[in-house]
């Protein structure tokens, strides 16, 4: 997945460069993603290697289906993926692309793994102490694992904040045999 994550980088960051300067991150956004689910398609997916489509074939199904709305400036790009073979890695660019757009927006994507569901009160709470620690816009997301017994844990990035009752009866557990 590095690989590819590789490859992907230098086109979402021209991708976001084009659309930051134009002031138009959201629609990009949405063009790519719909671009990303186009390639993702086991019928499309299957005419990306076929050496019977040409690139201006395969960037005119692309274009007319997802990328459209950007005009002359995603269709470019679009033609540009195709001759250079790397229309399959659309789904890397639109992810990419969005943590650009995020970042430059000032949002962080915060994942709260809780032994027992929140109710709302909870999530507001906690979705402001960390809009406050993080000085970020947070957009919470929200799972359920049993086995954590009780308590949370909490993953925006490469910050990860583990307050469950599992690790810390782990963790006595450790201190009491070593």
């Amino acid at each position: 997945m590095a690989d590819r994550l590789t490859i992907a980088r230098p086109y979402a960051r021209a991708a976001f460069e084009e659309a930051r300067k134009n002031g138009g991150l959201a629609p990009w956004s949405e063009a790519l993603q719909a671009a990303a689910i186009v390639v993702k398609d086991p019928r499309v997916a299957n005419l990306l290697d076929n050496p019977r489509v040409t690139p201006e074939q395969l960037a005119g199904l692309v274009d007319g289906i997802a990328a459209a709305p950007l005009g002359e400036h995603g269709a470019n790009f679009v033609r540009t993926l195709a001759h250079n073979h790397r229309l399959g890695y659309l789904p890397e660019i639109a992810e990419l692309f969005d943590t650009f757009k995020d970042d430059a927006e000032g949002v962080v994507d915060v994942t709260v793994t809780s032994a027992a569901a929140l109710d709302e009160a909870q999530r507001r709470s906690l979705s402001t102490a960390l809009q406050r620690r993080l000085r970020r816009k947070v957009r919470l997301h929200c799972d359920i694992d049993p086995a954590l017994i009780g308590g949370a844990t909490l993953r925006a990035g490469d910050l990860v904040i583990d307050g469950s009752l599992r690790t810390r009866l782990e963790r006595i557990a450790y201190e009491l045999t070593a």
